[in-house]
C-alpha cells in the first residue's frame, strides 16, 4: 500500500465524539457542544453562560443553525462569540478552496485531530428521517475520512442520534446540495449548502465555575437586557420584534411567520441551556434562588415553543393568526421580564 494510500485511510479524529443533546436545541448547540466536549471543556458552562436577546430585521435564513451575529462583530468572533458571550469560543466559516479537490481541507483538519462541522442538506443522508423526501440546512461532526473505502464519518446528536460511516457519494450530495424550496419544510429549505463548514476553536481553556465568576457573567448579562445597546437588543429590542411581528401578520405577511421559526429557536436554545446552567449551579452550591432563577429562565424557553409553533401553524393565513400570535408573544414578554428580574436577584447574591 503506498504512503498516501495509508495516509487516506487513517483521517480518524480520535475516539467517536460525544453525541451532546439537549430537547431544546438545534443542531448548532449540539455540534459546537460536541466540538467543546472533544476539547476538554464543559459544553452547558460555556454555551449556558451567556444569555441574552438580538433581532436583526432581514437577517434571518431558512437554515436550522441561524443564529443571530451582532453587526459589528467580524469573522472569526461574530458566531462563537453570540454563542459564547463569556468565552473565547471562535468560528469561522469556510468552503473547500479548490474544486477540484474539496477534501483538502477536510484531510488536514481531520489530520490535526480537530473535528469540522459541515452544513448538509438532510434529504441526502440516509440517517436522517427526511432522507429522499424533505430538503432542510442541517449541521452534524465530521470526524473521518477514508477515501479508500469511500466513506465520510459523521457524528450527529439530533434525534434520531447517529454516528457512523456515510458513503462519500451520499455526503456529497448532501454537503453540495442547492437544498431547494421544499413545501413540506417552509423554515430550513431554500438555502444552498455551497460545501459551507465551521471550524470552531476555544483560544483559551474554560476557567472553573465559581460563585463569583458565574454572578459577574450573570450581572453582565441582565445589562444587557435591561439597558439596551440598540433597539434590537435586550427586553427593548424584544418588544421591537414583537411589535414587528404582529404588524406583519396583520398585513398578511406570511414571510414574518417563516423566518419566526428559524430565528426564535436560537432564542429558545440559548434561554434552556442558560437556565440549566443556573438551576445546576444553585443545586450544586445550595443556592436556592440561582436555582429558581434557571427556572424562570427556562420558563422564557418554553413560552418560544408556543409562539414557534403558533407561527407554523399559521403560515398559511397570517392575518387570521395575529391574535394568537399577539397572545404567545405577550406571554413570552412576561416570562422574559420575571427571568431578568430573577437574574438579577440571584446575582446581586452571588
Amino acid at each position: 500500500m503506498s504512503e498516501e494510500v495509508t495516509a487516506r485511510t487513517s483521517m480518524i479524529t480520535g475516539p467517536a465524539p460525544e453525541l451532546w443533546y439537549r430537547d431544546l436545541i438545534s443542531c448548532l448547540q449540539a455540534t459546537f457542544g460536541t466540538v467543546l466536549a472533544r476539547a476538554g471543556a464543559d459544553p452547558l458552562a460555556v454555551l449556558g453562560a451567556g444569555w441574552r436577546f438580538l433581532h436583526l430585521p432581514g437577517d434571518v435564513r431558512s437554515e436550522e443553525f441561524y443564529y443571530p451575529c451582532p453587526p459589528d462583530a467580524s469573522g472569526d468572533t461574530g458566531l462563537g462569540a453570540a454563542l459564547a458571550p463569556h468565552h473565547a469560543l471562535r468560528a469561522r466559516w469556510w468552503q473547500p478552496a479548490d474544486e477540484d479537490d474539496v477534501w483538502a481541507e477536510m484531510r488536514a483538519a481531520l489530520a490535526g485531530d480537530r473535528l469540522v462541522i459541515a452544513a448538509v442538506d438532510n434529504f441526502h443522508l440516509p440517517f436522517r428521517p427526511a432522507y429522499g423526501d424533505v430538503h432542510a440546512a442541517h449541521l452534524v461532526v465530521v470526524y473521518g475520512l477514508d477515501e479508500v473505502r469511500g466513506v465520510v464519518y459523521v457524528s450527529d446528536a439530533m434525534p434520531p442520534a447517529f454516528r457512523g460511516a456515510v458513503p462519500v457519494e451520499a455526503f456529497l450530495r448532501s454537503w453540495g446540495s442547492a437544498n431547494p424550496t421544499d413545501v413540506q419544510d417552509a423554515f430550513f429549505s431554500d438555502s444552498r449548502i455551497a460545501r459551507r463548514c465551521l471550524d470552531v476553536t476555544l483560544d483559551a481553556p474554560a476557567p472553573p465555575l465559581t460563585p463569583e465568576l458565574l454572578g459577574g457573567f450573570l450581572r453582565t448579562d441582565v445589562e444587557d437586557f435591561t439597558t439596551a445597546a440598540s433597539a434590537r437588543t435586550g427586553l427593548a429590542g424584544y418588544d421591537a420584534f414583537a411589535a414587528e411581528l404582529l404588524d406583519r401578520c396583520r398585513a398578511g405577511d406570511a414571510g414574518a411567520l417563516r423566518e419566526l421559526y428559524p430565528f426564535g429557536w436560537g432564542m429558545q436554545a440559548q434561554a434552556s441551556l442558560h437556565g440549566e446552567l443556573l438551576r445546576r449551579c444553585g443545586h450544586e452550591w445550595g443556592d436556592p434562588a440561582l436555582a429558581g432563577a434557571g427556572r424562570a429562565v427556562e420558563s422564557v424557553a418554553h413560552a418560544w415553543t408556543g409562539l414557534r409553533i403558533t407561527g407554523a401553524h399559521g403560515l398559511g393565513d397570517a392575518r387570521a393568526a395575529a391574535a394568537d400570535i399577539a397572545h404567545h408573544a405577550t406571554a413570552l414578554r412576561g416570562a422574559y421580564a420575571r427571568a431578568v428580574d430573577a437574574v438579577g436577584g440571584a446575582a446581586a447574591r452571588l
